[in-house]
């Protein structure tokens, strides 16, 4: 999870970087205009969902609409999806020593969020986002060693970003809550935008 966590941080900081040379360029949004961005996203579980998963992808889409030059309201939707991993239990009994490994299911989870992107300097940005994540799966064991139902969760999501030109860069923590099962994630998108 950590080195899984520095990679994502670095990568980000890297293209952040790499393009942040092209200032001139730095993407804000025009007051009363609509943007939609496409996106991918890489993602490291914390909580709850790192045992069950250590790396997650997703694709997203995000309407945008400025409020004013600096501040614009977002529409955020797509698909969540951690890949299982692999858990090994060893049991004891005397001097019999067994290892029994299973794979947690694929997981995933349908993020609908309406947020606020206020831009503070030439193309860096702040945000923050409210909504529900839709369960697809019933991905977590409880104590009696059933599945727990899939459910609805509470997202609260704040990120930072750089825009420029047609991209986005940003990275987030995203924390799910609700149903007695509370979990997160450290996620960076990468989205190609475009005015509507």
């Amino acid at each position: 999870m950590k080195k899984l966590t520095k990679v994502i941080a670095a990568a980000s900081f890297a293209a952040a970087t790499f393009f942040t040379a092209n200032v001139a360029n730095a993407q804000t949004t025009p007051a009363k205009a609509w943007r939609l961005g496409i996106g991918v996203e890489g993602m490291a579980p914390t909580g709850n969902l790192h045992n069950i998963s250590n790396f997650g992808l997703g694709g997203t889409a995000r309407i945008q609409y400025g409020i004013n030059n600096n501040v614009a309201l977002t529409l955020t939707s797509g698909y969540y999806n951690f890949f299982g991993k692999e858990n090994t239990t060893t049991i004891t009994n005397g001097t019999s020593v067994t290892r029994i490994t299973n794979k947690a299911v694929d997981f995933g989870v349908v993020p609908v969020k309406a947020g606020i992107k206020a831009f503070i300097a030439d193309g860096f940005y702040i945000a923050g986002e409210v909504g529900a994540g839709f369960e697809t799966k019933d991905a977590y064991r409880g104590l009696t060693g059933d599945y727990n139902k899939k459910a609805t969760k509470l997202i609260l999501a704040p990120g930072l970003g750089y825009s420029w030109s047609n991209v986005d860069l940003g990275v987030r923590y995203e924390n799910f809550s609700g149903n007695n099962n509370n979990y997160g994630m450290v996620a960076a998108r990468l989205a190609y935008g475009f005015a509507l």
